[in-house]
Parts: C-alpha cells; sequence; structure tokens
C-alpha cells in the first residue's frame, strides 16, 4: 500500500504534480539533486516521462520504469521498495546498470530483446541479489516492454515485475511436505490405511491397520471392510452409504467407533477417499485413512462433562471469593499501579474507620504516614515493574486520626496492584513491650550478678584485711611495749592474709578473662604425669585416680600454671564429691570440632585437644550445672570453698581461646572438659617449662624502675638496693626515657605496663630497645595488659611478673635475667 505521502497534487509546485501519488517514491525524487542529471530537473522532463513515471508512480503492483535508451535512468514505485533492499536509498535516477550491477549479466540480453521488439514473460526466474535480506537466492515472475515515444523511437523500458520468493520456496516445501506425508502414511503404525474393491472387499491392509485393529493383512485381505463396523452400524447400512458417499463427493468423513479383532472398540477418525480410476473409466475402490482417537475421544466426553459444570463451579466459587472479601478481617486492596484505589473490601471499614466512598478514587498515598510514603511509593513502583512483596510494613492512617501498622503481601495481577493487609498494631505494641520488659530483666539480672560479685568480693576481702590489719596493729603495739618476742607470728599471720588476698584477685582476674597469662606451647600430657603424685596426695587415700592420655596429644599454647591449678582444682572438687570415696578419671584426647559442634560449644571450627576429670560422687542438678560457673556461687557449706574455682577455669579457658563445658547425672557422677585450640608447633622440653633456677645477684649491676605509684617504686628501689644493685627511678615512661637517653649505664629495664601520661610500659619498652638493643627489660602488672606486652608473646630478654609479688620473687627474678650478664 502506497503512503500518503503526496498524494494530493496540491502537495507540490505545479510543475511537479505529475509526480503526486508517489508516496516516499516521490520522496526519494524530490530529495535527489537533479543539477547535472542528463535528464535535467524534473520540471523540465519529456511529457512522455512525465505521463509514464505518473502511471509507476501511482500502481499499487511493482513496477520500473528506465527512461533512455542508452542510460537507462532507474526509476521505480513505493511498492518496489521491498526488491532493492539497501540500495533504496539511492537508486532513484541512477543507471540501471549501476543499480542492479550484480544481475546486468542476466538481465542485458533480456534488455536488448525488449529493444527489438521481443519483449518475453519470465515466470519463477531465479535470481541470485542482495536483498532487504541480504545475499539471497530469489525468484521473479517479470516482463521487459520497450515505452516509444511520438516518433516510434525507443524512449525507455517499463519493467512489471513481481518477487515469487516465498510462493516458489513454499511450493517447495509443500512437495516435500507431500512426499514426507507419503513416507509416514507407509510407515506409520498408528494409522488406519487399507483400500477395497467397488464391492467393499479389502485389497491391501497396512501395519498400522494390524496394530490398531488387530487382524493381519494375510486375515483381512479379501474379507467386505464391514467386518470392522459394529452390530449397530452394519444394521443401519453405514458400510453402504460410507462407500457410496465417498463415490459421490470425492471425500466421505468418518469419525465413530469400530471393532477389533478381539471384539473390544476403538474410536477411529478419519475419512473414505475414492481411487483413481482405471483406464477405461471403471472405479478401482476406496482407500480409509483413520487414527485411533479413543483417548481423544474419552477427554473431550470428560470435557464436555465438566464445561456442563463449570459455570456452577465458577458461581461457586465466586461466591466463595465474594465472601472471603466480605468476611476477612484483612483489610484487601485493587489499585491501580499510580495508587489510586478501586477496591477495597468491608474490612478497611472496621480496621480504619473508612468508607468504601472515602476511597475509591483517591490515592493510596494519601493515607500513608509520612515517614513511610517514600517507600511507599517505591514498593508500589516495583509492583507496576513485577515485583512481589511477601511482607511489606508500613502505616495507613485511621479516620480518626491515629495511625495503625500494617503488614502488607502485595504484588502485580490482572494490571493492577493486590494487596491484602493485616492490622499489626497491637502485635508491634506487645512486641515492643516484651523487648523493654526483657531489657529490664536483663539489666536486674545484670545487677544481681554485680551485687553476687561485690557481694562475695567484699565479704572475702574484708575477712582478709582483717587478718592483715590486727596482726600489724598487733605488732604495732608490741614494737610500742619494748616486746619483740612472737613478733614473726604475727608477720606470718599478715603475709598469709595478703597471700590469700592475692589469690582471690588472681581468680576474679581469671573468671573475668582478664589475667595475665605466659602461654607457652605446652605437652599436656607430660604435665598431667609430672601432677600425678601431687593429685593423689590431693584426693587422699580413700579415693582412686586414673590418668589415660592419648597417644600423639596434639600441643597446646596455655600458661601451664594455670592449666595446673585448673586440673588440680577439678581433682579436688571430684574429691568433695564422693565423701564414701571413688575414682577419678583424667582423660586427653585430640577433638576435631566441626561446624555444628563448634556453634554448641562457641567455638571456631577446627581442632582442639581436651582435658577431662571426671568422678563418680553424686553429681549435681541442671539448675545448679547453669550456676556452676557464676563467681562466688557454691554449694559447700560455709568456709569450705569460695566458689570461684568453677569461675577461675572457666576465664582461663576461654581466653586462651577454649571452652569449658560439664556433662552431670544426679547420683552418677560429673564430668568437666576443657577445650583448648591445638598449636602447631612442637611442645618445649621438660627444662624450659619449668622455673628458671635463681642466679646469684650481679653486684653493681644498674636497674631503672618506671613506675607511677610512689609506694611500690620505692619498696623496689630499697630490696634492690638492699640485695647489691643501683637503682634508678623514673615516675612516668617520659621520665624514663630520659633517663634511657643519657650516658648512664642500665643493664635492666623494669616497668609497670600501665603507665599514666601516654606511653605505657611496652610502648617504654620498645623505645629502650631502639636506644640500647638488647637491654633486659622485666614488665610488672597488676591487671590485664598482657595485650600491651604483646598478647603475651614476649620477644627474647624480656619477662612478666605478676602484682602483687613478694619481694623474694622480686629479686629471683632480677637475679635469674642479669645472672648471665653479674
Amino acid at each position: 500500500m502506497i503512503s500518503a505521502l503526496y498524494r494530493d497534487p496540491a502537495e507540490l509546485p505545479a510543475p511537479l504534480r505529475f509526480l503526486a501519488g508517489g508516496g516516499r517514491a516521490t520522496e526519494l525524487i524530490l530529495a535527489r539533486d537533479w543539477t547535472d542529471h542528463p535528464l535535467g530537473t524534473p520540471a523540465d522532463w519529456p511529457e512522455a516521462l512525465k505521463a509514464t513515471l505518473s502511471t509507476v508512480l501511482n500502481s499499487p503492483e511493482s513496477m520500473i520504469l528506465c527512461w533512455g535508451a542508452e542510460e537507462l535512468t532507474f526509476f521505480f514505485n513505493e511498492t518496489y521498495f521491498p526488491l532493492l533492499g539497501p540500495r533504496v536509498a539511492w537508486a532513484m535516477g541512477a543507471p540501471f546498470r549501476t543499480v542492479w550491477a550484480d544481475a546486468w549479466a542476466q538481465a542485458k540480453p533480456i534488455i536488448d530483446d525488449a529493444f527489438a521488439g521481443r519483449s518475453q514473460r519470465f515466470t519463477d526466474l531465479p535470481w541470485k541479489l542482495d536483498t532487504d535480506r541480504g545475499q539471497a537466492d530469489t525468484w521473479f515472475t517479470f516482463s521487459y516492454s520497450r515505452v516509444l515515444d511520438s516518433n516510434g523511437a525507443v524512449a525507455g523500458l517499463f519493467i512489471f515485475t513481481n518477487e515469487t520468493t516465498e510462493r516458489v520456496l513454499s511450493d517447495a516445501a509443500l512437495r516435500q511436505s507431500e512426499e514426507r506425508l507419503r513416507l509416514v502414511i507407509e510407515g506409520a503404525r498408528d494409522h488406519v490405511i487399507f483400500t477395497t474393491d467397488a464391492g467393499g472387499v479389502i485389497t491391501s491392509w497396512s501395519a498400522g491397520a494390524e496394530a490398531v485393529l488387530g487382524w493381519t493383512p494375510e486375515e483381512a485381505v479379501g474379507q467386505p471392510a464391514a467386518m470392522i463396523f459394529t452390530p449397530e452400524d452394519r444394521a443401519a447400512g453405514a458400510d453402504v452409504r460410507e462407500i457410496t458417499g465417498a463415490a459421490r463427493d470425492g471425500c466421505a468423513p468418518d469419525e465413530r467407533w469400530h471393532l477389533r479383532r478381539d471384539g473390544t472398540r476403538v474410536f477411529l477418525n478419519g475419512s473414505v477417499h475414492p481411487l483413481p480410476a482405471d483406464a477405461q473409466g471403471q472405479e478401482r475402490g476406496f482407500i480409509k485413512i483413520a487414527r485411533d482417537e479413543t483417548a481423544r475421544w474419552q477427554a473431550q466426553q470428560e470435557l464436555e462433562r465438566l464445561n456442563a459444570t463449570l459455570e456452577q463451579e465458577v458461581a461457586a466459587r465466586t461466591a466463595d471469593r465474594n465472601r472471603l472479601w466480605q468476611l476477612s478481617s484483612d483489610i484487601m486492596l485493587v489499585a491501580g499501579f499510580d495508587g489510586t484505589i478501586e477496591a477495597v473490601n468491608p474490612a478497611w471499614t472496621r480496621v480504619l474507620g473508612w468508607a468504601e466512598f472515602e476511597l475509591l478514587g483517591r490515592p493510596i498515598f494519601a493515607f500513608v504516614h509520612p515517614d513511610d510514603l517514600d517507600e511507599t511509593r517505591a514498593a508500589a513502583a516495583g509492583i507496576g515493574a513485577g515485583q512481589v512483596f511477601a511482607r511489606f510494613d508500613n502505616r495507613y492512617r485511621h479516620r480518626d486520626g491515629s495511625y495503625r501498622d500494617l503488614v502488607w503481601a502485595a504484588g502485580p495481577g490482572d494490571g493492577k496492584i493486590i494487596a491484602v493487609g493485616r492490622d499489626a498494631t497491637e502485635e508491634k505494641a506487645q512486641t515492643a513491650a516484651l523487648a523493654l520488659a526483657e531489657g529490664q530483666l536483663r539489666q536486674a539480672q545484670k545487677m544481681e550478678a554485680v551485687g553476687q560479685l561485690t557481694g562475695g568480693l567484699a565479704h572475702d576481702f574484708n575477712n582478709l584485711l582483717t587478718g592483715v590489719m590486727g596482726n600489724l596493729e598487733l605488732v604495732q603495739a608490741r614494737l610500742a611495749r619494748g616486746r619483740h618476742d612472737d613478733l614473726e607470728r604475727f608477720v606470718l599471720a599478715a603475709q598469709g592474709a595478703s597471700r590469700r588476698a592475692a589469690s582471690l584477685t588472681q581468680r576474679l582476674l581469671a573468671f573475668s578473662r582478664r589475667q595475665t597469662l605466659d602461654p607457652r606451647p605446652t605437652d599436656v600430657n607430660r604435665l598431667i604425669a609430672g601432677m600425678e603424685e601431687l593429685l593423689q596426695r590431693s584426693i587422699g587415700p580413700t579415693s582412686a585416680i586414673e590418668v589415660i592420655a592419648a597417644p600423639g596429644l596434639w600441643t597446646a599454647m596455655i600458661d601451664a600454671t594455670q592449666l595446673e591449678s585448673a586440673i588440680l582444682n577439678l581433682a579436688i572438687n571430684a574429691r568433695d564429691a564422693m565423701p564414701e570415696a571413688g575414682r577419678v578419671t583424667i582423660a586427653t584426647a585430640n577433638r576435631w570440632i566441626d561446624e555444628s559442634d563448634a556453634r554448641e560449644l562457641e567455638l571456631e571450627p577446627g581442632p582442639y585437644l581436651s582435658v577431662a576429670v571426671s568422678d563418680t560422687g553424686t553429681g549435681m542438678a541442671p539448675e545448679t550445672v547453669e550456676r556452676a560457673f557464676e563467681p562466688f556461687f557454691t554449694t559447700k557449706p560455709i568456709g569450705q570453698g569460695t566458689g570461684l574455682g568453677l569461675s577461675m577455669i572457666y576465664g582461663f579457658a576461654r581466653q586462651s581461646g577454649g571452652q569449658v563445658r560439664i556433662d552431670s547425672t544426679p547420683g552418677a557422677g560429673t564430668m568437666i572438659t576443657i577445650y583448648l585450640p591445638r598449636h602447631a608447633g612442637a611442645a618445649l622440653g621438660g627444662d624450659e617449662e619449668g622455673v628458671g633456677h635463681s642466679a646469684p645477684a650481679a653486684r653493681g649491676a644498674t636497674v631503672l624502675v618506671v613506675d607511677d605509684e610512689t609506694t611500690i617504686r620505692h619498696l623496689i628501689d630499697e630490696v634492690l638496693e638492699e640485695a647489691g644493685y643501683t637503682v634508678i627511678g623514673a615516675a612516668d615512661g617520659a621520665a624514663g626515657l630520659k633517663v634511657l637517653g643519657s650516658d648512664a649505664p642500665i643493664d635492666l629495664l623494669i616497668t609497670d605496663v600501665g603507665l599514666p601520661g601516654g606511653l605505657n610500659g611496652r610502648q617504654v619498652a620498645d623505645a629502650a630497645r631502639a636506644l640500647r638493643p638488647g637491654l633486659k627489660v622485666l614488665f610488672v602488672t597488676g591487671y590485664a595488659e598482657n595485650v600491651a606486652v604483646g598478647g603475651g608473646h614476649l620477644e627474647p630478654g624480656m619477662e612478666l611478673l605478676t602484682k602483687p609479688f613478694t619481694m623474694h620473687a622480686l629479686t629471683a627474678k632480677v637475679a635469674e635475667m642479669l645472672g648471665a650478664t653479674g
């Protein structure tokens, strides 16, 4: 169909109105610059060219006009565009041989014959052309006719052309299809095909007929075709009608039940066709082609049955949906993607107070809380793009001005937003109240735990301080009266109370995982073997102890002293749980903890070793197990336990990267297992694990003491000076660095880890070693600054001493460190 461009001649100047009706072809002519063209400008073209070209441009058929016997200037109408393909943009007005350069050799003889008056018509002529589909094999039906001017001279060439590629290819495909159909019919086993003579006697019987109906070709040939008809059809003469109908009409459709050889029935759908007559024009008989459609017939019957009840089912389901819409306690919404409300159910009135007429036609955003508006708009846009929300929360305004919390399930459907919302206002209020109550409960539990901790701590420390203060007062009173007898007894009592206070502090730090550890690669089996005698003495002669050491036990990076204390503590607890004797078993094992067990143990998955201490005692009740690690919690009588043993073991294990678990059954005993992470390296030798031997004091050595606590600094000065050392004191890190930067000889730096003034002990030590490489350093700490000193991994020449310490321990450590240089 030609486009509407330039259909009205009035759209063109008067000299060019012969181009009217050409559509886009006229547009191409007007767009070309004809100034230097052999034909000149269109207004000056010959009248014969104008008239003929006007006919071509206005024809709905595909036409070409080539003007000039020599130039053959190429003109074409809009219907011809698809045949040009990529040439269409420049072909108008170009020479024929340029436009169809790839077909010129084939076209030139035809053009010469046309100019000579021998015009021809070609049908389905093959051409190899570059078309709008690319390089392709094409077929054309066309004719070339010359155009004579008024003097009878050849003025041009008129070409009527039509591409027949699609029909040619379709015909070829049809022929192939017919051939394939023939082969399928011959070999198909799911089609009944047989022929009869004019009297209806079977003359051939296909394999498909045998497969479907059961008779072999030998059994069927020679039998009347009526043998496959049902008795009722034979009685009604169906086979006669079939044959006569086929003879009269040329084809008789046949769709009915037929008999199989075994007497069962099959529903065949097919037709009967007359065979071609013989040379004398006599009828040769008929061919029947049918297929087994028993299953389709049964399905059709079922479909008809369902269709008969479909209206009732639809009505029932519609009624169910309407009841759900009316009775649902959840609000239901249908809205456009722009948010305009199109339908609401009665729950809107019950939940939000709005009547239906107040909602319809209004945007949902008018009812949304301002703080939820942007998120709701984004969700509506997402639904418009196909997104589905299983849960979406926002707040809608009630008619009374309050807001209700709604939880939506929403998605697109039939070009709309379909949403169901549940009122979650009360639920959220209850959740918030529960969260508040839980927070208050946790705070109360924390305060109870703090109260229990501080109460137990105050009780024990008050007892210990009473012992220290009372004995010191007695010493002071004796000295005031000039009595020196029995003073040592009071001093020893005060020292004993002080040591118990230090032990109490250490246990508290262990529980809170703040103690200063000295971890070293340790052979745990060897450590336990070295404790067996001590353990046996501790549990007494009435109970037995058994150690089961796992062969090839992995190494652990731990503070060996703390592990010894933990095992000894567990053994004593086991003894106390067996008042009438029993057996204590200490077993070690390698454990690979997978992800499931790691989650239960609150550990990272990986390799661990375990130390399990079990007894055959009274066991613990579940509520006791739950509180066993709480500080100052104990089931022992007053005076027989502080309640810090298990809490200390728990803190040590956790600080070492491990865990502790209790498995206990009342009346059957308890097993407490310590899990410790595996260390990849080898354990230290026995001598390296032990405490170094004291070395004699290095007389004349100079020690720099950096401690902000004046009392402690002066105490250290006094003790070390009495031991024969030269001591220099500094109150903070900056003062210590000034001494280190001087020419004074320094053999040992003793520094507190926690120092004021912005420099901690480790920083002072690092700066000291930068000034004096290899300088020996002794850190002293009263809390948990092991992180500041390198996480417990000290460099060679560095040692650690934990407060409170005895003066003997101090002088022994200094002598040990300076012994090699003394």
